[in-house]
């Protein structure tokens, strides 16, 4: 099917790699508590979670979009999957108490730009109060250690500057879902300074982090007014390729690159107690942060077919024109770094998506991909 190497979706993913052997070690009967596990980013970090013999409990609203890529997976037999509103407060208190979690990864969002101008109140309510009632659950239940927001680039106060944003900055955003998501990491500070100082941590033993990663990009992403996505459908279906703002510069990144992130940072949360609270961005070294028309060209150049891309008319909502993250902190601090640059990451967009198309299992390229990226 491909050039890499294919394992079986039977073998045991840890024994590939050292750091895939470290990783396995620690989440083997990890209690999880994911939210958001059905959209694109939770349906590859439940795959990677159960392949590495952890207990993840997924709470979520059903998948937006069809095909939907938890669907197709077929994990629900792996895990506990709850469809439920992260605004149900009762609710989420209720399930998280059921699940005693050691650690609660908080992804559950409604993640479009687009969409935020078209429904700001849905947006600042998921991406808010869904915030305050994840920390309000977790204050709730006495098992959990660890608590990790999962935000995005999009927080900073964007001057529209060729520069990269470092933790420290102000936080800020335009349209409602930027304006949202900097809300959610100023009530994860707050509930982090308010409920579980680092200075308290032998009292509460709860530490608590953010996450800011830059344009994931991946197999299975059906979104919409997603740029790669969009160039899916396009090639899936014959269609024209469109894109809106080809001068426009994003962080991207391949999806396993920022788990692999946010799994080192839950262990260093969880064996480190406070020295690893606070915001960290993972995101993608600056020579992979390129333009939309760049992206466009190399995914035309990846599929091989004879597609070109053409501007899309019409007027469009404001997006950010600039968007780059520094990730220093990560590297220095975390020892984390992105091992697939830009080019591998279309490369394995494609792959898995020729693969969807010839109907190969997708959990099986899924979980070889992980093995690729952890070997």
């Amino acid at each position: 099917m491909t050039k890499h190497q294919s394992i079986s979706s039977k073998d045991p993913l840890h024994i590939i790699g050292g750091q895939a052997s470290k990783h396995q070690r620690f989440w083997k009967n990890r209690r999880v508590f994911l939210t958001g596990h059905s959209g694109f980013k939770g349906s590859w970090l439940s795959v990677w979670l159960i392949s590495m013999g952890a207990r993840v409990t997924g709470y979520a609203l059903k998948s937006p979009t069809n095909p939907s890529l938890f669907e197709l997976l077929n994990i629900k037999k792996d895990m506990k999957s709850i469809t439920a509103d992260i605004r149900d407060l009762n609710r989420l208190k209720k399930e998280m108490k059921k699940a005693r979690p050691d650690i609660v990864i908080h992804m559950a969002a409604q993640p479009i730009v687009r969409v935020s101008y078209k429904n700001p109140p849905e947006t600042f309510e998921t991406n808010v109060i869904g915030t305050v009632n994840l920390f309000e659950a977790v204050r709730a239940c006495k098992s959990v250690r660890v608590v990790l927001n999962i935000t995005t680039d999009k927080v900073y106060e964007n001057k529209e500057v060729d520069k990269a944003y470092k933790e420290g900055e102000c936080l800020g955003g335009y349209d409602p879902y930027s304006a949202s998501k900097a809300c959610s990491e100023i009530v994860t500070a707050s509930y982090r300074d308010s409920f579980f100082n680092p200075k308290d941590y032998k009292i509460h033993k709860v530490s608590v982090a953010s996450a800011r990663a830059g344009n994931v990009i991946g197999g299975g992403d059906w979104a919409s007014d997603r740029l790669v996505p969009d160039f899916v459908r396009a090639v899936l279906s014959g269609g024209k390729i469109e894109i809106r703002n080809p001068g426009a510069t994003r962080p991207w990144q391949h999806v396993l690159d920022p788990l692999n992130g946010y799994l080192m940072l839950c262990e260093k949360l969880y064996n480190n107690g406070p020295k690893y609270t606070g915001a960290w961005n993972i995101g993608p070294d600056l020579k992979d942060c390129k333009s939309v028309g760049w992206i466009a060209q190399r995914f035309c150049e990846f599929w091989g077919s004879s597609k070109t891309c053409s501007i899309q008319k019409g007027k469009h909502p404001h997006e950010a024109h600039f968007l780059k993250l520094d990730n220093t902190k990560a590297k220095k601090q975390l020892g984390w770094y992105p091992k697939w640059d830009i080019n591998e990451a279309i490369s394995r967009v494609v792959e898995w998506t020729k693969a969807y198309e010839a109907g190969v299992s997708v959990r099986e390229v899924c979980e070889r991909q992980i093995g690729d990226f952890e070997a």
